[in-house]
């Protein structure tokens, strides 16, 4: 599972380094696949194939005449690009998706299990303040939806 925080640099061709800790999930969990890195309207998300095409097939299950799925689709997997790590494990971010998420020199990669985000550092910074600050009551939701309902 992908777990933790991590900083890295890009490179003057938009690569970023994937931490050797997430190469290893990517290895053992996934057996070596690719990734599919899309945008939320606050980052960039990746998905190991394998995740990926498991949400397409919950996603190919919504009404597609709704204008709302619809919207979400576009907006989602519209910006959908597959990458693959090289040999010292970067992937190419495209520039359209770093300039979705104002990602420019330095990003920072926050494991959260099946997936990974990739954020601007600034953009994480104002988020976890704001999950610092209501953390209470994020715990207290989280423990309503939750099978157990204990509180972390």
């Amino acid at each position: 599972m992908f777990r933790g925080q991590f900083r890295h640099n890009l490179d003057e061709k938009g690569r970023l380094s994937i931490p050797r800790r997430f190469r290893e999930v990517l290895r053992e969990r996934y057996g070596g696949s690719g990734l599919v890195v899309t945008r939320l309207p606050e980052c960039l998300v990746a998905y190991p194939w394998e995740e990926w095409r498991r949400l397409e097939e919950r996603l190919m299950g919504l009404p597609a005449d709704l204008p709302e799925v619809r919207l979400y689709m576009r907006y989602f997997l519209g910006s959908a690009e597959e990458c693959f790590p090289d040999r010292q494990g970067r992937i190419l971010l495209p520039a359209h998706l770093r300039e979705a998420a104002g990602i420019e020199r330095e990003a920072v990669l926050l494991g959260l299990l099946d997936r990974f985000e990739i954020w601007n550092p600034e953009r994480l910074s104002i988020q976890m303040e704001a999950a610092r600050e209501g953390f209470d009551d994020l715990s207290r939701k989280v423990a309503e939806l939750s099978l157990g309902g204990s509180q972390a």
